[in-house]
């Protein structure tokens, strides 16, 4: 089965958050085992159903996602470099059917819009070790629940406590923990941390990036386009562009490609 491995959210290789795309048909028994051979925070596998769109099943090392932001973008312009076809792409996944927009340099995605609901701060600042917070929301789109918690201090030093981030994710039931600390109008520090899928600090999470756009703009009153930075604290610095429109925010970002090769199972 071919494979290649891109990097999203960069515009060179060994950088944003790495991706592995299976090309070929795998045994559905299979799925599971191969993503956690990989170890990256997702493999996927898609299936072409057309001329310009593909089904696609995202998984995590330990689990099924239904959907997921740099897994879409990398799945598309992987796809589209395959077909030697860049333009508007449909990916349907058990979460959400979006459109994504590919070019040569990266792609961008349209997201449905979050539902944003206010929830008590305390348990989710502690898990974070932080002083304090401006506000803590769930969002929720495209199947999947982010917790968003939005801070006026620096967030460069968190050192959270893992096992109280996925215990408040078991109480909120949601899968990722995103802080946000706004830098100005135009540019976020955003760290996400997903331990209950086996991920203790995501690089770049373009699933949640639409949600945190929305809530910035909300509550800082931050530009309709803004770039997240992500990831610079573990060595894989991913830049994320999010515009928001009344119909739901716009993700997108650079792809580099890393790496291909076979499986041999």
């Amino acid at each position: 089965m071919r494979y290649r491995i891109v990097d999203v959210f960069s515009d060179r290789p060994l950088a944003g958050n790495a991706l592995c795309v299976v090309l070929d048909e795998c045994d559905p028994s299979r799925l599971q085992a191969l993503a956690r051979e990989v170890n990256l925070s997702e493999t996927t596998f898609p299936r072409s159903t057309g001329e310009r769109s593909y089904d696609v099943r995202i998984f995590a090392p330990s689990s099924e996602l239904p959907f997921a932001g740099h897994p879409t973008l990398g799945t598309a312009w992987t796809m589209a470099a395959e077909a030697q076809a860049h333009g508007r792409w449909t990916q349907s996944s058990p979460g959400a059917t979006v459109t994504v927009e590919v070019d040569a340099d990266g792609a961008r995605m349209k997201q449905p819009v979050p539902e944003l609901t206010a929830t008590a701060s305390e348990a989710p600042v502690a898990a974070a070790g932080l002083g304090g917070a401006i506000g803590c929301w769930v969002a929720e789109a495209a199947g999947f629940r982010h917790l968003l918690l939005a801070t006026d201090r620096p967030i460069g030093d968190l050192s959270p406590d893992l096992q109280r981030v996925a215990a408040v994710g078991r109480q909120l039931d949601t899968t990722t923990f995103a802080v946000i600390e706004r830098l100005d109008d135009r540019t976020l520090h955003v760290r996400v941390f997903v331990p209950s899928i086996g991920v203790p600090e995501d690089p770049g999470t373009g699933s949640a990036a639409g949600p945190i756009g929305v809530l910035a703009r909300q509550i800082w009153g931050t530009d309709a386009t803004v770039r997240i930075h992500q990831g610079d604290e573990i060595g894989r610095p991913s830049r994320i562009d999010v515009e928001v429109q009344p119909d739901g925010p716009v993700v997108g970002g650079r792809v580099a490609l890393c790496a291909e090769g076979r499986f041999t199972l």
